[in-house]
């Protein structure tokens, strides 16, 4: 290749990369997985390692992540915020130590001691405390000025605003993560297509009480500035930001020698599908502070750290077609039917598109050839597809403007915080007329999050919505078990125990029942924030008055999303007389005030296993009368897991661990009893 053929290339990929970098630092919203990115960043750094006269002021070799936003006010870091170099495979763990060793003069079989933290796949930020009070908080930016979202970061309650601690410096920039975990993101995957993007368009909201709605989380890892230290090693600092009350990840821990630090990356790799939060890798520092000083960094990476990313599991395969599918609220996701393929041990057939936007902008099209990816319990997506394989009669993939399931007009709402429309598509049928809406709906009635009806799963909704015995909410209440018996699968005892679980289902928390009803943006949590302001059904049905429903303004955490849809709900004469016939075949009891003073106070607790003559949301209940708080995962901060009949075993070891004391239902209520 000629010098003008290999400049040509060189700067085609180096203005790709920085579009790409504009997408994922500034416009939130990545235009290419992280695999593909690496990849291109690769080959742009080896191009400018061989012709070093080709060197641009656009290199990424020069620059991290994009131009602070004209949103926020610009700030200089007092330290740079650089990036790191990335490592995929043993052969680049060794030439990173190689460096090491010879940039430091040591010999050959020297093994460096490394601090290994998982690298959280959030957004970087920074917080400078002088005297122990929180100053600012940056973003990353450009790595050498970042936006001043003080505000929004203080927002976060992993964050301290005031540190007493005697042994804390009199100025400091502590570096870390800010992410939203898994389950949390679900409540609002509609708005973002990851993570990593609801975390970022959180944090840069002009209104920080936009922000503190959204459960950010934080992690600490390191820091920039600091006026003055004694500190002798990365893994010391990690423990002293605990003593700080700063939260570090449990995973961190020291590792000697490359074999190692190649065994724990592929351990990790196959359990981080488990973690409650997107990592995208690990990251190893030499652990001693000294010989990170003594390395130094190079143009905008430490010499001494280094990011051993985690490989994607994908596939190529033919999309043979593409079905839209219709969810509880309407929106439709065009999923494509590809050839089976087998990708990480698990045959996959379909794979999500995500929405219409997306299919657009990857411009992808039926009988294309595309590449698959999947991780752990993650839907199967398309990444991308081949278009030098695209046949001659290839056509453009138009998206339905008409609901397939009732032919009913579909839109895209306007956000009015973005000035935006969202990206989903919705049916706007709204009367129960649409069958996949009413459907998704009764499934959702019945879930284990709502009703949790035992045995009344999706397939069961779906087979009795083909026979025509439920339509609403209220049929599951009068089902003909004399016809259900004679269904095939189906006897004395099924019937018999599905009677059971629906008559059990019939008293139910008011929180849960707001939530079984699927109002659109009213979540488990916004469920219970509205259960505890209401008190009873009777108010909650009250509010198809007006005024009524104005005065929801006044919770915090509900906003005039959920208001508008909560009025659009009870504007709909269907569901009021679903509320009726509901109220009459079930017992919505009250929301208890919880007490600030109860002796359960700081306490968390987690259930596991059927409890006897008592259901899970009474128990529940029971738990927050006195203060107590219930938490969903074995973590840190569980103090007490309580087992019933048939416990996961998986949850009461993990408790043994972490030393978590494990109750049984009789010692817990025992527990309850003398703290009434």
């Amino acid at each position: 290749m000629n010098d003008n053929l290999i400049k040509k290339n060189y700067l085609k990929k180096t203005k790709l990369l920085n579009k790409y970098n504009k997408f994922y630092y500034d416009k939130n919203n990545p235009a290419v997985n992280d695999q593909e990115y690496d990849q291109l960043k690769k080959d742009v750094l080896e191009i400018e390692k061989k012709y070093p006269r080709l060197v641009s002021k656009k290199s990424p070799s020069l620059k991290v992540g994009f131009k602070p936003s004209k949103i926020f006010n610009k700030i200089k870091h007092k330290v740079p915020m650089l990036s790191l170099s990335n490592a995929f495979d043993e052969e680049d763990l060794k030439n990173f130590e190689k460096k090491i060793l010879n940039f430091l003069s040591l010999k050959k079989n020297t093994e460096i001691e490394y601090s290994t933290e998982p690298k959280i796949d959030g957004i970087s930020a920074s917080l400078t405390y002088k005297k122990g009070i929180l100053a600012t908080g940056l973003s990353r930016g450009d790595g050498i000025e970042g936006e001043d979202i003080t505000e929004n970061l203080k927002t976060i309650g992993d964050i301290p605003k005031k540190i007493l601690s005697k042994d804390f410096p009199n100025e400091i920039d502590i570096r870390g993560e800010v992410f939203i975990t898994k389950k949390d993101f679900k409540k609002m995957d509609e708005k973002f297509a990851n993570a990593r993007n609801a975390a970022s368009g959180s944090l840069r909201q002009k209104n920080p009480s936009e922000t503190k709605k959204i459960p950010l989380k934080f992690i600490a890892y390191t820091f920039g500035y600091i006026d003055s230290h004694k500190i002798k090693a990365q893994s010391d600092f990690l423990s002293i930001l605990k003593n700080w009350g700063f939260k570090t990840s449990q995973f961190n821990k020291t590792i000697k020698g490359i074999k190692n630090l190649t065994s724990h990356h592929k351990k990790f790799e196959g359990k981080r599908f488990n973690l409650d939060y997107d990592v995208d890798g690990i990251v190893y520092k030499v652990n001693k502070f000294d010989l990170q000083k003594r390395l130094g960094f190079v143009a905008n990476a430490p010499r001494w750290a280094i990011a051993h990313k985690f490989s994607a599991n994908s596939a190529i395969s033919k999309i043979l077609n593409i079905d839209i599918q219709v969810g509880r609220t309407g929106a439709l996701t065009p999923v494509a039917k590809i050839e089976p393929v087998n990708i990480g041990g698990v045959v996959v057939s379909n794979a999500t598109l995500h929405n219409e936007d997306e299919i657009n902008r990857k411009d992808i099209r039926i009988e294309d050839i595309a590449k698959v990816e999947r991780a752990g319990d993650v839907i199967p997506h398309v990444v991308s597809v081949d278009k030098s394989k695209r046949g001659s009669n290839s056509k453009k993939y138009i998206f339905p403007e008409r609901c397939p399931s009732c032919g009913s007009k579909t839109a895209k709402d306007f956000n009015e915080t973005t000035n935006k429309f969202d990206a989903v598509r919705r049916c706007l049928n709204e009367d129960f007329k649409c069958e996949k809406i009413a459907m998704e709906g009764l499934k959702h009635f019945v879930s284990k999050e709502a009703l949790n009806i035992d045995g009344f799963g999706k397939k069961i909704v779906e087979k009795f919505w083909e026979l025509k015995l439920i339509k609403f909410p209220q049929d599951i209440f009068n089902l003909d078990f004399v016809k259900i018996k004679e269904l095939d699968g189906w006897g004395d005892l099924s019937v018999s125990n599905l009677k059971y679980a629906i008559e059990k289902s019939k008293k139910i928390s008011l929180d849960k029942f707001i939530y079984s009803l699927g109002i659109r943006h009213i979540g488990q949590e916004n469920a219970k924030l509205l259960a505890q302001h209401l008190k009873n059904f009777e108010n909650f049905y009250k509010l198809l008055k007006t005024d009524n429903i104005e005065n929801l303004s006044n919770i915090d955490g509900i906003g005039e999303t959920q208001i508008k849809s909560i009025r659009v709900f009870f504007s709909n004469k269907i569901n009021l007389d679903i509320l009726e016939k509901l109220n009459k075949n079930m017992k919505v009891f009250d929301s208890i005030s919880t007490k600030k003073g109860g002796i359960l106070k700081n306490k968390a607790f987690m259930f596991t296993g059927k409890l006897k003559e008592m259901s899970r949301a009474e128990a529940k209940s029971l738990v927050e009368q006195k203060s107590g708080k219930i938490i969903s995962n074995v973590n840190r901060k569980l103090n007490y897991l309580v087992i019933g009949e048939k416990p996961t075993n998986k949850k009461i070891k993990k408790a043994k661990e972490l030393n978590i004391k494990v109750l049984t239902q009789d010692e817990w209520m025992k527990m309850l009893n003398k703290t009434s």
